[in-house]
């Protein structure tokens, strides 16, 4: 099968559930999940600093490599918490013709 953009998330979730349920120690993955949300969100807010300055300071290349270390640990802190990327395209899919800022004020009530 050839990988598309479309499958992408979905071939990346079924390593990464794979990971969740068959641990080994030679998976960087299975270390995270065993460390649990606390050290994952440690990471993700690591990766977050990174993409902020690769936005200030670097090109377009850095930009998206920063960018793809970030996606990839919120994909492993959602299937860890038993989130899949369907559930966030969902709700994505669900603030289409909603303004932001109406989605935000509807969000605060």
């Amino acid at each position: 099968m050839v990988d598309t953009k479309a499958n992408i998330l979905k071939k990346l979730e079924d390593v990464l559930n794979d990971r969740k349920v068959n641990m080994s120690d030679a998976s960087y993955v299975s270390q995270l999940y065993n460390k649990g949300n606390e050290a994952i969100d440690a990471k993700i807010i690591e990766e977050a600093n990174e993409y902020i300055d690769a936005v200030k300071n670097s090109g377009r290349e850095h930009i998206i490599h920063e960018a793809a270390d970030l996606w990839f640990h919120i994909l492993v802190s959602l299937t860890l918490n038993e989130i899949s990327s369907d559930d966030i395209l969902k709700e994505l899919e669900s603030r289409f013709g909603l303004s932001g800022l109406e989605e935000k004020r509807l969000r605060n009530k």
